[in-house]
């Protein structure tokens, strides 16, 4: 649990921020009479250990009152710029949502004339309001986990020449969606394995989700090159989800045995290949999305191992 310690806005455009102590939250706005709500960077955060910190860098050679870096909360307790976009935070009934971390410094900020330094470029964050209210200083302040985000390819030649429809793809995101996951994109792709390695590899280094399911493309047909993209993609193993997924299988048809199905790890994202039909994809995610969260929390940096 964290505090506010300031709520600070400009009415103008250009002005150094003032804590007014007390402001009404709109959603999908900002705060009330900012000159800077309703961009796409709503509401401006800042760690008040931050501040302090340079503060005693700067041997108290310059004033540091709320607001002076811009920030509309100046918030004690978290180390902001850590936490990963989409993380939440509630203070009573305002529900705010990161959307960015850092920002370019304007090249007119006094606190960088004087110091030579700025600390919002590297420690502030940006967010969205969610659901407005009231923030007072002094109020308390939670940090709530940021849904996971998810990423869905199904591979398959007959449902991308629309010879068949893709019903497993929509399958896994009912499914997410209904465990809390946020869908990240869905794509629907040949089973050209050059292809497949590709879109991987691109959308685990860009786009950063925490998990992409892959669905199709784990058999014995020779088209069949979801293994063989998703290990190209790999720069950690991760055998146990594919393992698990293959024996609890087993339980429900000896057809389990020939999946070749495999789970990988490339940064921070978990690569994890499904069967291709959705009552497998049905079966599969509901043994495996109930004990998934405590790796992607690891995963994220979040969790103990």
């Amino acid at each position: 649990m964290g505090r506010i310690v300031a709520v600070c806005i400009s009415e103008k455009k250009g002005t150094v921020k003032k804590d007014v102590g007390e402001c009404r939250m709109i959603e999908d706005y900002g705060l009330e009479n900012d000159a800077h709500a309703g961009s796409g960077r709503q509401v401006s955060l800042l760690s008040y250990e931050k501040v302090e910190a340079f503060r005693k860098r700067s041997g108290g050679a310059v004033e540091l009152p709320p607001g002076v870096f811009g920030e509309n909360l100046l918030i004690e307790g978290f180390d902001l710029k850590n936490c990963p976009v989409g993380t939440r935070f509630k203070s009573g009934e305002v529900l705010l949502e990161i959307t960015q971390i850092g920002k370019q410094c304007h090249s007119g900020c006094e606190i960088m004339k004087k110091t030579g330094e700025c600390i919002m470029p590297t420690e502030g964050v940006f967010a969205k309001v969610l659901k407005g209210g009231t923030v007072k200083n002094g109020d308390e302040i939670e940090k709530i986990r940021a849904p996971f985000r998810a990423a869905i390819i199904t591979a398959s030649d007959r449902c991308a020449a629309g010879e068949r429809e893709d019903k497993s793809g929509p399958k896994i995101e009912e499914l997410i969606t209904q465990a809390g996951y946020v869908t990240a994109g869905t794509l629907l792709l040949t089973d050209d394995e050059d292809g497949l390695a590709e879109a991987l590899i691109r959308i685990a280094d860009e786009e950063k989700p925490d998990v992409i399911f892959t669905t199709g493309g784990t058999g014995f047909s020779p088209r069949d090159r979801m293994p063989e993209a998703t290990l190209r993609a790999a720069e950690r193993q991760a055998p146990g989800i594919a393992e698990g997924i293959r024996a609890y299988s087993f339980g429900i048809t000896p057809k389990a045995m020939l999946s070749r199905a495999v789970s990988v790890i490339r940064g921070k994202t978990l690569i994890v290949n499904l069967p291709g039909s959705p009552k497998a994809v049905e079966e599969c995610l509901g043994f495996l999305l109930p004990v998934l969260d405590h790796g992607l929390e690891i995963l994220r940096g979040e969790g103990d191992a």
